[in-house]
């Protein structure tokens, strides 16, 4: 990796790289006092940038653990560097840029822990804390982002350290917000409170460690066009307390001009066309020879998104090369993740299951693993699949997803005509929860439950993306546990409209449905 990371920085001396490397190993090991390995540092290395810890850490430092995010005190890392590190925000980016989000949210998120650690010293009300706890998990779309945009694009330029060992802190951190908020709901209220302090402690490191080496660095390896084509994808997942704030990315219209076909062009493409070679406008139009059949690319993109389970593949070389966009994705993706390493696109935990798929399928000795994942009103099923060619040679790995709640729930025949989405079903249910009086268009406020809205205007969930595609997501199965718990205002924080304009353009889709 060493040379595809420097390609992309300034020039690196890379003995004095090497003596910082030695003198913070000594440092670290009581070999040197700390104003002896400051003064050393002074004399010998000179002033540095965090893209050069993060070139050390990434090319110079062998058989790190899994575990060095979490490990290395940036406390101590600091108190060594004060005088030779520049640890400077930067100034000059605008409020909309990928990193300046990071940081905006980070800001966010130290109000939050202090809240934590301010309630801590009274007696427990458990809704205060459940309102803390609310606020809390959004930091989770902070995670997000940071795992499928950044640290993807950051692998593209050599550095994957933060894909394996950033990430493992990323979901320690998350996965201790999601055990206290349980430890909460289960009044287990003494060590509910005992857990806040390794909470304070992991989340206020891990963002020391974000914004000392991980976005500086990410400053100095990305381009500024490579952030504004991340940007679209930040939106899809989504941001932390700041998304009430964030205007939707307007994409680049192509000109007339691209799409003429004259001079030259018109007949360079005349003569591709001659030898079966067809390309331009038409090309999504052009039949093309399938298995069985002949589709046109735009036919077989619709196929994908209509299909009712999710599709990814990873091809003979372990790089994700495709997933299907659904409206009922039931888990997030970005474009980003495209033409990564499938290990790197998996937290450090779950790796040596990956590898271990890979490994069976590639030599033969598996063509298929199932698993599933069984919580209260969903079951999902996932399967990987061994993709071979007619010879017999591995080619890849298809993983495929479907929620399966529906289909566990059916009981008996249905043989008469059913159409999806009625009321009407073969298989009895409960009947929902209804309000009593019809709900008015005018009558919708900031606490206007979304159950309620649906349960007059049914129509209104399938047309909710019009609004802002992240609620798509109340389509997916995950989005049917969501629903329940979801009003006006926390639609228009997970959306980043302003609450104003939400409920107008509630008020319009709606005014067009019976209710």
């Amino acid at each position: 990796m060493e040379n595809k990371m420097i390609q992309h920085l300034p020039k690196i001396d890379q003995e004095k790289m090497k003596i910082l490397l030695q003198i913070e190993e000594e440092f670290e090991t009581g070999k040197l006092t700390l104003d002896e390995a400051r003064k050393q540092l002074k004399e010998n290395v000179g002033q540095i940038k965090p893209y050069h810890i993060a070139y050390i850490e990434q090319n110079l430092m062998d058989n790190a653990p899994d575990d060095e995010c979490l490990r290395v005190d940036m406390k101590m890392t600091l108190n060594l560097l004060r005088d030779i590190l520049d640890t400077s925000r930067p100034e000059d980016l605008p409020a909309d840029h990928p990193i300046m989000c990071y940081y905006r949210e980070n800001d966010e998120m130290r109000k939050v822990l202090l809240a934590v650690e301010d309630l801590v010293q009274y007696p427990l009300i458990k809704n205060q804390w459940l309102e803390l706890y609310d606020r809390l998990k959004e930091y989770t779309k902070h995670f997000a982002r940071k795992q499928n945009q950044l640290y993807s694009m950051l692998e593209r330029k050599g550095f994957d350290k933060p894909s394996t060992t950033m990430w493992m802190f990323d979901d320690i951190v998350r996965d201790e917000i999601r055990d206290n908020r349980r430890l909460l709901e289960e009044d287990k209220d003494d060590e509910f409170i005992a857990a806040q302090q390794q909470l304070l402690d992991h989340a206020r490191d891990l963002m020391n460690k974000e914004e000392t080496i991980l976005y500086p660095t990410s400053l100095a390896l990305i381009t500024p066009a490579e952030f504004e084509e991340m940007k679209s994808g930040d939106h899809e997942i989504g941001f932390a307390f700041i998304g009430h704030q964030m205007e939707k990315p307007v994409s680049p219209q192509l000109s007339a001009s691209t799409s003429d076909t004259t001079g030259l062009a018109a007949d360079l493409q005349a003569l591709l066309a001659k030898y079966g070679m067809n390309v331009g406008a038409n090309t999504a139009n052009t039949p093309l020879d399938v298995s069985n059949g002949k589709l046109t690319l735009e036919q077989i993109n619709l196929i994908y998104k209509h299909l009712p389970i999710d599709i990814s593949f990873v091809d003979e070389n372990e790089l994700v090369c495709f997933y299907s966009d659904t409206d009922h994705r039931i888990f997030p993706r970005s474009k980003n993740v495209i033409g990564r390493e499938v290990t790197n696109c998996h937290p450090r935990k779950s790796v040596h299951i990956v590898k271990e798929i890979i490994e069976k399928f590639r030599n033969g000795e598996q063509d298929k693993a199932d698993f599933w994942i069984n919580k209260p009103d969903l079951f999902i099923y996932i399967t990987y699949v061994a993709v071979r060619d007619a010879q017999g040679r591995f080619r890849g790995v298809l993983e495929m997803m479907q929620d399966c709640t529906a289909i566990r729930a059916m009981q008996g025949s249905q043989t008469l005509l059913t159409w999806s989405g009625r009321e009407e079903t073969a298989v009895k249910e409960e009947p929902e929860e209804t309000p009593t009086t019809t709900m008015a268009i005018d009558k919708i406020t900031p606490e206007t439950r979304l159950k309620d809205l649906l349960a007059t205007y049914p129509a209104l969930k399938k047309r909710l993306p019009e609004i802002a595609s992240e609620f798509k997501m109340l389509n997916t199965p995950l989005g049917k546990l969501m629903i329940p718990k979801v009003n006006v205002r926390m639609m228009s924080e997970r959306s980043g409209l302003a609450l104003e304009t939400l409920i107008e353009r509630l008020k319009a889709i709606l005014s067009e449905e019976k209710p």
